[in-house]
């Protein structure tokens, strides 16, 4: 300590838990101590529930799941050393907490429990925790630092202010907020205006990796008192981001006994903030150079996201390879490219099913895909499968007596939206999508390998896709991407490349699904500039039809693709789990009946 400011080294360990894998959990924390305690710091900050990980979902209602939590960080305390580690964990206690302990002294010297418990969106934290009621402070080498967790600290107020108005200097944050298009700079904006309310500094430390639907970016940083970023870590990996802080004297202020707005139900008026533990560590030597990563540019970013999701879903679930249709369509020309860079090509195998009325063009921009990538390539035409399945068909006689398909719940609208009088071509075009996706299905049974469906955000609100057929899969890596941003992603990714891995060709063919002769998307759907817009408005902003409308849109095709949206909810229920990317995702993110009569 000189004069009355106090140095602190801080370390944010920035890691990628498996959820429900304890004992591996466990043992990279006590990793990444090491590395703290070998760059130096003196305090160490790991992510939201990095333990059980994150989202536990069910898990956590699981007594001995939460038992067996409890007992590696106890383990975890005896081995700590000469550091303080802020680990955060599931505390069962007469009720379950979201709970961060602070590791010293070879034992669990402090617990705080999170104030605030998200419940919406992707989170379902009521389901699970009851909140905790006190703001709280440890003191680590003679500074004073505020404990919260994730969403304590996302709207001004308690239990941060309180912690500051306590003496606290530094609010710690450890934290599990997943991502979406622009997620990690509003987030750090977000600390900077926390930091400028409350006159302390913040250190945001974020879970990365992927977990089953979700990412998490990472891009922890450490904030000035006056909203400065003095430290930020990087996007989609792991990191050790070691900054050091010079902090001034805590002196506790006088709290407020008024009522503080929006936390009447989690806090008394004048809570205060008491300090749990005070705790030692060595002063640390020299000094560490800023660590201040640039963040990416928003195609890069969200490229880097659905990477770090498929790789995470295949590791983490112990896949050895993955198997994607290519069509020579933009599509599944952008699935095989992030498989490829998210595992390597030697772990990608494409197929190639040709039908009578697959064009020489795509199929030849299908082949030089695979080629340029320099995947496996495995090639099935589906011809006679399509003749035997139309023998059986016909022997099967007129189907008189048969429900006639209506545009309702449950009918099978594939790539033709209009069912009503669709008759056998309709049926003719599923059996395609049908007899690829039993092929891929197949392969995935004899080799045990994963399959990647290639839809698109697009196609998946409106119902442009095959139940059983091109959805049939193990994981939807772009199920949350628009198709306007397809083709932004797969432009980005060619500009990488020395050599045009996605031919120019691809890139500037009208979309089709090659179903029937001369086929094309935009004889069904809108121009997918204008169905993005409608799209990103209805699904993504709850916006109503007379809203989207009063935008300028054509109110005839604002009513026809609500309508669309609204009857394919049956179908997306049975969608594989896919990356989320935007504000409000098909699965987690948004919970509609498909018994509905509510239009628009």
């Amino acid at each position: 300590m000189a004069g009355d400011r106090i140095r602190l080294r801080i370390a944010l360990a920035q890691v990628n838990p498996t959820v429900g894998d304890i004992q591996g959990n466990a043992r990279l924390i006590s990793a990444w101590i090491a590395k703290a305690r070998e760059a130096g710091a003196q305090l160490v900050v790991f992510p939201e529930q990095t333990v059980t990980g994150y989202p536990a979902e069910d898990l956590w209602l699981k007594p001995h799941f939460l038992d067996a939590a409890r007992a590696a960080v106890d383990e975890l305390a005896s081995e700590v050393g000469a550091i303080v580690a802020l680990v955060g964990f599931p505390e069962r206690d007469a009720a379950t907490h979201n709970s961060v302990a602070a590791l010293a002294n070879g034992q669990v010297s402090a617990v705080y429990r999170k104030v605030l418990l998200p419940n919406y969106g992707v989170f379902d934290e009521r389901r699970y925790f009851e909140p905790g009621d006190t703001p709280a402070l440890i003191e680590v080498a003679g500074a004073r630092v505020g404990l919260t967790i994730c969403e304590d600290i996302w709207y001004p107020g308690p239990p941060a202010s309180v912690e500051a108005l306590a003496g606290a200097k530094l609010i710690v944050n450890p934290s599990a907020s997943p991502y979406q298009r622009g997620r990690g700079a509003y987030r750090e904006r977000m600390v900077q205006e926390r930091a400028r309310e409350t006159g302390a500094a913040f250190a945001v430390c974020n879970l990365v990796g992927g977990q089953d639907e979700l990412v998490f970016d990472g891009h922890s940083v450490v904030v000035s008192e006056d909203g400065r970023t003095l430290a930020r870590g990087s996007q989609f990996a792991e990191e050790l981001v070691v900054c050091d802080l010079d902090l001034a004297e805590s002196r506790p202020t006088e709290l407020p006994r008024a009522h503080e707005p929006g936390l009447d139900e989690a806090l008394p008026a004048g809570a205060t903030a008491p300090v749990l533990a005070r705790l030692k560590a060595p002063a640390p030597s020299g000094n560490v150079e800023p660590h201040l990563v640039e963040p990416l540019e928003p195609d890069a970013e969200v490229y880097e996201a659905l990477k770090l999701g498929l790789r995470d879903y295949v590791r983490k679930n112990g896949f050895d390879r993955v198997l994607v249709a290519v069509s020579g369509g933009i599509d599944s020309a952008l699935v095989a490219l992030i498989a490829a860079d998210a595992l390597g090509p030697e772990r990608v195998s494409c197929v190639v099913m040709p039908s009578p009325h697959s064009s020489k063009e795509t199929q030849a921009d299908a082949r030089a895909l695979v080629r340029n990538l320099g995947a496996d390539l495995i090639e099935i035409p589906i011809e006679p499968a399509m003749h035997a399945y139309d023998e059986l068909l016909t022997a099967s006689g007129d189907g008189t007596g048969r429900v006639a398909a209506g545009p309702g719940p449950g009918t099978e609208s594939a790539r033709e939206l209009d069912t009503r009088g669709a008759g056998s071509e309709l049926a003719a075009e599923n059996i395609q999508a049908r007899i690829r996706g039993n092929l891929m299905m197949a392969l995935s049974n004899r080799f045990g390998w994963l399959v990647l469906t290639t839809g698109n955000k697009s196609e998946m609100s409106v119902g442009y896709a095959t139940l059983y057929g091109d959805m049939a899969g193990g994981f939807a890596v772009i199920k949350d991407v628009p198709k306007t941003l397809v083709y932004r992603l797969v432009r980005y990714r060619n500009e990488l490349s020395d050599t045009e891995l996605v031919p120019r060709s691809v890139l500037e063919r009208a979309p089709s699904a090659e179903l029937r002769p001369g086929q094309l998307d935009q004889d069904s759907l809108p121009p997918y500039e204008m169905l993005d817009r409608i799209l990103a408005a209805y699904v993504e902003e709850d916006r109503g039809r007379d809203e989207i409308v009063s935008d300028g849109l054509p109110a005839e095709v604002v009513d026809e693709v609500i309508a669309m949206v609204d009857r394919s909810e049956y179908k997306r229920r049975q969608a594989s789990p896919g990356i989320r990317i935007t504000s409000k995702a098909f699965g987690r993110d948004r919970r509609l009946p498909i018994t509905n009569r509510f239009g628009g």
